[in-house]
């Protein structure tokens, strides 16, 4: 059966906010004529979250739910939903009640319409704290555009909509769901556009982010711009890195060594420290050089995908 849009909910301990989600999400598409299903992801809630998606599933046929056996963060819930997902469109959201399910028939036209293939929400006005979450969250999406080159003012948006293709073509792991879109423009999805959407203030329950995300964040960034250019290619830059490194320690030797004969009475070879340095930057240099073979090694037999323990999963 054709399915017009997949809605992916990963969820955390929102045992409260569920049953208002899910009604909330029902009228919305029903009101608009939706085909639609919405996949649950119980990431190793504590509470009574997955009893609730049993109650929702049996009241709400759209509704199908995962869950985890363990918590493993917000990537592998949204992997995990996008495998399972079967609708033309895509839309994920937060379970908070913080991501507003009335933004969904704009979303799903800007993709079926205008011919987005990934939409990112916009939380322009918000109201979270401004000292701990609102100016660190500006600071880090100022890096991320600068170091990206996507110009999204909140990339890390639970709110978002895809095309189908994207989120079958992409992997979300370690803690890349901040960097989906970078993911996306990586496979070759380059029509990335964004949408300003509500953000309301949390209902129920405490967030579960602390600073450590924008540390985290950054090296994530780091990761997979290195990744995106040097993944399929190491050696390019470690080999790279290796020779200049190896032949700068190589030239200098060469020069001191000269010195030497030329001069053999005056010139103390060993006595200069700037021997030794020469001789590490030559070890260092071929240790790069190595580390590319490695690298190379690994990147053509390691598995290319994670396996995450699911331990039930209700109507998929």
């Amino acid at each position: 059966m054709h399915i017009d849009i997949s809605i992916v909910v990963p969820l955390y301990n929102e045992e409260e906010s569920l049953p208002e989600l899910a009604e909330w999400i029902e009228r919305v598409c029903n009101e608009h004529g939706y085909s639609h299903e919405v996949i649950m992801v119980d990431d190793g809630s504590t509470d009574d979250s997955w009893k609730v998606v049993e109650e929702l599933a049996g009241q709400y046929p759209a509704i199908k739910g995962i869950k985890f056996q363990r918590n493993y963060g917000k990537s592998a819930a949204l992997n995990e939903g996008f495998k399972a997902s079967r609708g033309s469109v895509v839309i994920t959201m937060d379970a908070d009640l913080q991501d507003s399910p009335d933004e969904i028939p704009e979303l799903y036209r800007m993709v079926t319409v205008d011919g987005f293939d990934l939409v990112s929400g916009w939380k322009k006005v918000r109201y979270d704290n401004a000292l701990t979450k609102n100016l660190p969250s500006k600071l880090y999406n100022a890096v991320n555009r600068s170091i990206s080159g996507i110009k999204l003012h909140d990339m890390n948006c639970g709110l978002k909509a895809y095309k189908r293709k994207v989120v079958k073509s992409i992997e979300v792991y370690g803690e890349m769901h901040r960097f989906i879109p970078v993911l996306a423009k990586w496979a070759g999805f380059r029509k990335i556009g964004e949408k300003v959407v509500q953000h309301r203030p949390r209902k129920y329950g405490v967030s579960k982010f602390g600073w450590e995300r924008f540390i985290n964040g950054f090296l994530d960034l780091v990761s997979i711009q290195f990744i995106s250019r040097f993944g399929k290619k190491p050696m390019h830059f470690f080999g790279t890195l290796g020779t200049v490194t190896f032949l700068l320690g190589f030239f200098i030797t060469v020069y001191l060594v000269i010195s030497k004969l030329v001069d053999p009475i005056n010139f103390a070879l060993t006595n200069n420290p700037t021997f030794y340095i020469a001789l590490a930057t030559m070890i260092i240099g071929t240790q790069f050089f190595l580390t590319g073979f490695v690298a190379e090694l690994v990147s053509r037999s390691a598995a290319d995908r994670n396996v995450y323990l699911v331990e039930e999963r209700l109507g998929l």
